[in-house]
């Protein structure tokens, strides 16, 4: 279907400091490749995201560094913001939890499920730091999981079983911040009424049979032990709870996590304030046709599949205790949930404090981004968890886009601009030449399917499929053997792959925007062909009193679609450049020396 409202929605990545590799590989990438295709198809794509930016850790991190949460938060948000700009992720806005727009959407659905009596006050044992005073947030207790044994559970979830979990139910636990025991204190919060949305998440649950078959068992599995989830925290880094006696006092805020996944919303709300059009958003979150797709890691499955869908239904009024929409109106549920599972590296999880890592800006500042997302398009962690490797980054560089991709562009558009100059007629076509073009044609629709579903792993196979017929039907014909002997048949060899590297640099573009534009200059295409975000900073302050801050943001319609356009015959072609660069295998062990030891 095309004409659609598609709502692109990428997890928003913590902005505690730069983001690795590991973050892009589900929260980057995958999103982009995505929209970029549902653009291609003709479909209406928002794209939204932003960093996540209170909470305890940001606080935890700025008191070591001397500076205050907000002035770590505008470093990071910047850094991580250039980042993804530099990966080519195609944002239609990726803002910040600082802005006052989020704060006034994060209250106003707060407000909403309140009214409709999905969130009541409740005492609660809480965490404490006997050293400090100050209140340890879940994410900050480590011990050992009740359920399945896990030693490393986390005082809000269990990595290994997925269950939530509260800090006072985990066995010897222990502060991850300086290694002592916490005293637990009874402390009053506002609670979100899990189980009185039971019954109307099962039902929806099981209708969602197009989700990963992994992910949709989970979340079904999530029901049998609903409780009640604490919307707000002792925090001093985070949103005001806009409740009367409870506003003005520093020491309490809404969990980051709520807010986070709010920022969904009001980022398409800010997106169509920036545009000047404040109602343009209700396409995606209000119309019956509209679905939204939530893309993100395998640990934030519980808020995006449970907690996320019953906030949007306790504010819409549907649940045990029913209600009506809030001001905003009721609201559209995900679609689907689009869940990555881990990325490793060279054997090891990724880890800032042991060294263990590869930042974003890094990487990007010595690789192309485009060998990156291609590297985590076809060996990232799309149903199970993989093992980034320097070896194995190198060698599909060099054999796969080098050899493969890269070569098949460079030498039919050298032969051509060589022997010919322009774009040849086609002339008589053979039996091999049509197969050639049936298996490219076919693959728009192969791949297309594909990508609709978030097969993308899959998709991009079956793009290089094409690149690899070709590739042998240049080795078959041989047409620089018949410049002399048959120059027809040679322009008719050339023609027809001239219109597969154009179809292919079409099947590729959303995995590969940067290279496909230079592919598409190099056959004279007209006008763009894949944008580029655009880092724009807003003359308007944050909540926070950030004087002004920055947002990516871009219009990506280029005219570029999902289909085969002929080739036009006569437009002229200069000698290519090179699409990729080789790499030296020596870069493994010079990058392997920037790891700390293994354990």
């Amino acid at each position: 279907m095309t004409d659609q409202h598609i709502l692109t929605a990428a997890a928003w990545p913590y902005a505690n400091g730069p983001r690795h590799i590991g973050h892009v590989a589900g929260i980057g990438v995958p999103p982009d490749v995505f929209s970029r295709y549902q653009r291609m198809a003709g479909n209406k794509v928002l794209m939204v995201s932003g960093t996540d930016e209170h909470g305890t850790p940001i606080q935890v991190q700025a008191d070591q560094e001397g500076v205050s949460a907000r002035e770590l938060a505008d470093r990071n948000a910047l850094v991580i913001a250039k980042d993804i700009q530099a990966l080519g992720v195609s944002f239609d806005l990726f803002t910040r939890t600082t802005t006052q727009n989020h704060y006034a959407i994060a209250q106003e659905i707060f407000l909403g499920l309140r009214k409709n009596g999905y969130i009541f006050p409740q005492t609660q044992l809480g965490a404490v730091s006997p050293s400090t005073g100050r209140t340890l947030p879940d994410r900050y207790i480590e011990g050992t999981c009740p359920i399945c044994g896990y030693p490393q559970a986390r005082g809000d979830q269990c990595d290994n079983c997925g269950n939530q979990l509260d800090p006072v139910d985990l066995i010897d636990p222990v502060s991850r911040i300086n290694g002592e025991t916490p005293r637990f204190v009874e402390i009053e919060q506002m609670m979100l009424d899990l189980p009185a949305f039971g019954e109307v998440l099962a039902t929806w649950l099981r209708k969602q049979d197009h989700w990963r078959p992994n992910v949709q068992r989970f979340s079904l599995n999530l029901l049998d032990d609903l409780k009640p989830r604490s919307y707000t925290r002792d925090l001093e880094w985070g949103i005001p709870v806009p409740l009367d006696g409870w506003r003005d006092r520093p020491d309490k805020s809404i969990y980051v996590w709520f807010d986070a996944v709010v920022g969904y919303l009001s980022a398409s709300i800010q997106w169509a304030q920036l545009r000047g059009e404040p109602e343009a958003w209700r396409a995606w979150w209000q119309s019956d046709d509209a679905r939204a797709y939530y893309f993100m890691g395998k640990d934030n499955i519980v808020f995006h599949a449970e907690i996320w869908p019953a906030m949007l239904m306790g504010y819409s009024g549907v649940g045990a205790k029913g209600g009506t929409p809030g001001s905003l109106g009721a609201l559209n549920r995900p679609y689907e949930v689009v869940s990555s599972e881990f990325l490793t590296m060279e054997g090891r999880k990724f880890s800032s404090s042991r060294n263990v890592v590869i930042y974003v800006g890094d990487m990007l500042s010595r690789y192309d981004a485009d060998a990156l997302r291609y590297y985590l398009a076809v060996a990232g962690p799309e149903t199970q968890d993989t093992d980034f490797t320097w070896s194995e980054f190198v060698r599909r560089n060099n054999d796969e886009l080098v050899a493969g991709w890269g070569n098949l562009v460079n030498r039919t558009i050298s032969m051509t601009a060589k022997n010919l100059g322009a774009v040849p007629d086609p002339g008589a076509l053979t039996d091999a030449d049509h197969a050639l073009l049936a298996t490219s044609r076919a693959a728009f629709g192969t791949v297309g399917d594909l990508l609709a579903r978030s097969r993308q792993k899959a998709a991009i196979g079956e793009a290089m499929g094409v690149v690899g017929a070709a590739n042998k039907y240049l080795s078959d014909m041989e047409p620089w053997k018949l410049k002399n002997s048959d120059p027809e048949r040679m322009a008719s060899v050339l023609h027809v792959a001239l219109q597969v590297v154009d179809d292919a640099k079409t099947l590729l573009t959303p995995f590969l925007p940067s290279s496909s534009s230079r592919v598409h200059a190099m056959l004279r295409g007209e006008g763009r062909w894949a944008a580029m975000p655009d880092l724009v900073e807003l003359d308007e302050p944050t909540a926070v009193g950030s004087p002004t801050y920055s947002v990516l943001t871009g219009d990506y319609d280029t005219g570029a679609r999902w289909e085969s356009v002929p080739i036009e015959v006569g437009r002229q072609l200069a000698p290519p450049t090179p699409v990729f660069t080789k790499l030296d295998p020596a870069i493994v062990a010079e990058e392997l020396e920037r790891l700390a030891p293994g354990d």
